[in-house]
């Protein structure tokens, strides 16, 4: 049985065969050293043939092909031209390549056998040594340059997706919320034990971090603290009484003196707080806009901040949309779910989901439920907001409504609406401009044909056997009664 290998360079296919080798001697050492030599290893592989690509896009639009498993078809046309054909020459010569996936989109598209084992991997690493030597058609500096590009071209490909649309930009900015909240924390509470040596009873009249900090550095020092900054602290506090208050502790307060120097200190450090506090207050708007434009099906159902967490968790929005409903109910309790496994306890009713309110207002016996109905939503949200080509948050609010609908229903029984015709209420408002419309339809196509086309595809296919079957057994008993009658006129 002869041996093909397959190499796919940045330059170009190339189709090798194999002289000899022995499978059983594939790891010596010695038959290692007569790949890496040049003689050695030509007796061993010839060339049969190569094909260029004729640009660098056609060379980026076949490498990303080959990397989802997908046959280009170049390469199919080249297999065709240099190959013998599968049906004369069955079972006579296999195909070595280096991706599986590509092997099985070769084997089902053209019938060739298609192998992946030590055997060739030794010979393609060998080709890929010596594949300047082996292909005299490339100049010195051919090969490394279309290297280079491709390389620039496949990662650039690869990381520029969509700028309007990046998932990326959401899990950077809710992760560094997340640490801007646990360091606000950390932070107020030094700015309130620090200035309570010299002003203790603030803390309980002032119990708001970002207030207590723009409090802090507009008193200063609570001696020299006046009626004539009691218009300021009410811009500050929003209460007429709560400044009355400051001031009348003020006068008659219990801390230490402070000096000035130690003052300076601690009003830097409040100025701080404030600037951070703000500019966690812009970031949050910053996520809100950009969930909107991202993923407003979800932000609509579930919330901008537990919507932005699950995306961060899965790892981008594509990842969560291919995620089940089970997995997005879990995620985020990966650590109880795997302790419950070991232990052979109750798995976990929720992750990140948890958070969401609709949990919270759940009963006790109901929570399980309405987590997994909520996961459901949250997965049909992902996938539209992933997939859909115009972003609208229409989809999630009546998902959110549904989830409502499900509440009412496990507390007062009220039957709550279908699914389909949720979705069918939701396309029917889609705005009537022309790109929506023919977004609508499509959507309307997709929703319809699973349930009256598919149906009636089902009905007829279940006649078209019935048919044939009949047929059959039709044709059986005519056969039967000519054999009888053959063999009466014999007798």
């Amino acid at each position: 049985m002869t041996l093909y290998l397959l190499f796919e360079t940045a330059s170009g296919y190339g189709l090798f065969e194999r002289k000899e080798a022995e499978e059983i001697a594939d790891e010596l050492p010695e038959v290692q050293k007569s790949i890496e030599d040049f003689l050695r290893f030509s007796k061993i592989v010839k060339r049969k043939s190569f094909i260029p690509f004729p640009s660098a896009e056609s060379a980026l639009e076949n490498i990303n092909a080959i990397s989802e498993g997908i046959l280009p078809e170049l390469l199919q046309h080249f297999l065709e031209v240099n190959l013998p054909k599968a049906k004369k020459n069955k079972g006579q010569f296999q195909l070595g390549v280096a991706e599986e996936k590509l092997g099985g989109a070769i084997s089902e598209a053209l019938g060739i056998a298609c192998t992946k084992n030590k055997l060739v991997t030794e010979l393609l690493r060998g080709i890929r040594l010596h594949f300047a030597s082996l292909i005299q058609e490339l100049k010195d500096g051919d090969y490394e340059k279309a290297q280079l590009g491709l390389g620039h071209a496949y990662s650039r490909c690869k990381v520029k997706f969509n700028v309007n649309r990046s998932d990326n930009m959401i899990i950077q900015s809710i992760c560094l919320l997340d640490t801007l909240d646990k360091d606000l924390n950390t932070f107020a509470m030094r700015v309130k034990e620090w200035y309570s040596w010299h002003f203790p009873e603030l803390v309980k009249i002032v119990p708001d971090n970002y207030t207590f900090a723009r409090v802090a550095c507009l008193v200063r020092n609570k001696g020299e603290l006046s009626e004539d900054k009691l218009a300021a602290l009410e811009e500050i506090t929003m209460d007429a009484g709560k400044a009355k208050e400051i001031l009348d502790a003020a006068r008659s307060s219990m801390g230490t003196d402070i000096s000035d120097l130690d003052m300076l200190n601690i009003e830097k450090f409040a100025t701080r707080v404030i600037q951070l506090s703000e500019y966690r207050q812009k970031l949050q708007g910053y996520l809100h806009n950009k969930m909107a434009v991202v993923a407003p099906n979800l932000a609509g159902l579930i919330g901008e901040h537990v919507g932005a967490r699950l995306i961060a968790r899965a790892g981008s929005l594509t990842n969560l949309a291919k995620y089940p409903a089970s997995t997005v109910q879990i995620l985020g309790a990966e650590k109880a779910l795997f302790r419950a496994l070991k232990t052979k306890g109750n798995t976990p009713k929720y992750g990140l989901i948890f958070h969401s309110s609709f949990i919270g207002r759940a009963g006790a016996k109901n929570k399980g439920r309405i987590s997994r109905y909520l996961a459901n939503k949250c997965s049909i949200a992902s996938r539209i907001d992933a997939f859909s080509d115009v972003p609208t948050s229409l989809f999630g609010e009546k998902l959110n409504e549904q989830v409502e609908e499900r509440l009412r229903f496990y507390d007062g029984g009220v039957l709550p609406r279908k699914n389909v015709d949720v979705m069918k209420e939701a396309l029917s408002q889609l705005p009537t401009s022309e790109s929506s419309s023919e977004t609508g339809k499509k959507r309307k196509t997709v929703e319809e044909t699973p349930q009256s086309e598919s149906g009636k595809g089902k009905k007829k296919a279940k006649k078209e056997k019935k048919d044939k079957k009949e047929k059959k057994e039709k044709k059986e008993k005519k056969k039967d009664k000519k054999k009888k009658k053959k063999g009466k006129k014999q007798a």
